[in-house]
C-alpha cells in the first residue's frame, strides 16, 4: 500500500517545482548579462526534466498533483514586477531568484521532514530539488 506521504510530498514538489519555472520565466527577459541568463536557463531546463519525472509518479498514483498557491504565486508576481519596474537589474533578479530558491529550499524541507513516511524514490526527487535550488543560489552569488 501506497503511504499517502509519498504523494502529499509529490504534490508540494509538483507544486515547488512550478512555481521554480514560472519564476524564471518572469524574469528571464530582464536579465543583461549572457552567463546569468544561461545559468537560468540550464536551471529552468533541469526544473522541467524533474517536473516530468514527478508528473510520472503522480500518474502512477492516478493523482493530478498541485498547482502553486494561488495568493502566493500572485504575491511572487507583484513583488518581481514592482521591483523590475524600480530597478531593472541583474542585481534585482538575482536578488529576487535568491529568494524565492530560498523559501523554496525551506518549504521543501519542511515537507521532507513533515511527510516522513514518504517512499525514498519521493524523498530523494524532494532532496535533489532541494540541491538544485541551493546550486542556483551559489551560482548566481556573484550578481548580488
Amino acid at each position: 500500500m501506497i503511504e499517502p506521504d509519498t504523494i502529499k510530498l509529490l504534490r508540494e514538489c509538483d507544486a515547488g517545482i512550478k512555481m521554480g519555472i514560472d519564476s524564471i520565466e518572469d524574469v528571464i527577459s530582464y536579465v543583461n548579462d549572457e552567463t546569468f541568463r544561461k545559468l537560468l536557463v540550464e536551471c529552468e531546463n533541469k526544473h522541467e526534466k524533474m517536473k516530468e519525472e514527478i508528473q510520472e509518479l503522480l500518474d502512477k498514483y492516478h493523482d493530478e498533483g498541485k498547482n502553486p498557491n494561488p495568493m502566493a504565486k500572485s504575491m511572487s508576481w507583484i513583488k518581481t514586477n514592482v521591483k523590475l519596474v524600480m530597478n531593472e537589474s541583474d542585481k534585482t533578479i538575482a536578488n529576487l531568484m535568491t529568494d524565492g530558491c530560498n523559501m523554496g529550499v525551506k518549504s521543501l524541507n519542511k515537507y521532507l521532514n513533515q511527510y516522513q513516511a514518504a517512499d525514498e524514490k519521493t524523498k530523494d526527487i524532494a532532496k535533489k530539488l532541494i540541491n538544485l535550488e541551493e546550486k542556483l543560489v551559489d551560482d548566481i552569488r556573484g550578481y548580488l
